[in-house]
């Protein structure tokens, strides 16, 4: 693992606001994906640091979100990431709290989608990643999210389910290949539907997906930048598409629940998680794509990330207020037009 941080100058990065207390205890609720890397890299730095224990807790989104609000009257979790939708359906129902960003030494340093993506400073965003087609370059060449849906691909592309984060920005991208790019989405699960049985599966696992292009049922498929590791040194000629009508994405953000007491401890853990030595040393391991503007690494790491300001910039993102107010339509046409 990288450590490119000495213990003189993460001293200044996490306690430059004030000392703390000896034998505080920050609670956080994060993904369960590399965890090892976590704790080596961020927790046990800002331990060590900071007089200070951090207790894990993780688990999917769903049990994440049930848990936190479930304690709502008290908090049990001080610190959240989550998905931009997930986060805006928690601040709705009144679990968290602004975060007050001026008290994030790191803030101005993010890329600009990053700093407010929820409104009201509900959220800061930490990591992003691109969404585009992974191919097989040997046998088809993909440069339009229409092709997934071309004569070309019958028989040999996987889509997401509309449940997973991929669903709705996948659909949302063949719309805008179509012409429509109206939210309801109707335009592209009607299409979808009438190509359905041109399609292989609709993948709720990108590992899923790495199986079946080893296996060589699938020759193209849409897929999260962050999976791109487990197809590009598979023993075929891979390729990430970069359509005429750009990349689509997510994002993750860090949130404050509401009243939990712990809010000054919490806000330095998420600006050392922000700063610039941090973020590099988590995308040089390939951990999260960086946020922080400042961070940069050598081409052969960037290839593996979302990387760069021309890159964030090209992101079509859709809104999560968009995802949160729109998905319970979007199943409904889903389940009638493409699963019948």
């Amino acid at each position: 693992m990288l450590r490119i941080f000495t213990a003189a100058s993460a001293i200044a990065l996490a306690c430059s606001s004030s000392a703390f207390a000896a034998d505080k205890t920050l609670t956080i609720s994060v993904y369960s994906f590399s965890q090892d890397e976590f704790q080596e890299l961020v927790y046990s730095p800002f331990e060590a640091i900071c007089d200070c224990k951090i207790v894990v807790e993780t688990g999917n989104s769903v049990e994440r979100m049930a848990k936190i609000e479930a304690n709502k009257e008290s908090p049990v979790i001080d610190m959240a990431v989550l998905s931009t939708h997930d986060a805006l359906g928690a601040a709705r129902k009144g679990l968290l709290q602004p975060i007050d960003v001026s008290s994030l030494s790191n803030h101005d340093k993010l890329y600009d989608i990053a700093k407010d993506p929820l409104g009201d400073n509900m959220g800061v965003g930490y990591t992003f990643y691109a969404t585009s087609i992974v191919y097989r370059s040997d046998k088809v060449t993909v440069n339009s999210w229409s092709d997934l849906l071309s004569p070309q691909l019958a028989g040999n592309v996987a889509l997401p389910d509309i449940t997973t984060n991929q669903g709705p920005p996948t659909l949302h991208m063949l719309g805008k290949a179509m012409g429509n790019t109206d939210t309801s989405l109707a335009a592209p699960i009607e299409k979808v539907g009438e190509s359905a049985d041109d399609i292989v599966t609709f993948y709720v696992r990108s590992s899923q997906l790495a199986q079946l292009m080893q296996q060589e049922e699938i020759w193209a498929a849409p897929v999260g930048r962050f999976a791109w590791g487990r197809f590009k040194d598979n023993g075929f000629p891979m390729a990430w598409a970069e359509p005429e009508e750009g990349q689509t994405g997510g994002m993750n953000v860090m949130v404050m629940t509401a009243n939990n007491g712990n809010e000054e401890l919490a806000l330095q853990f998420m600006d050392f998680w922000l700063s610039t030595e941090i973020q590099t040393a988590l995308a040089m391991n390939l951990i999260d794509s960086p946020a922080n503007s400042e961070v940069t690494v050598s081409d052969d790491i960037a290839a593996n990330l979302t990387y760069g300001a021309d890159t964030v910039a090209s992101l079509d993102l859709l809104t999560p207020s968009t995802i949160l107010d729109m998905r319970d339509s979007w199943l409904e046409q889903w389940n009638t037009k493409v699963v019948k």
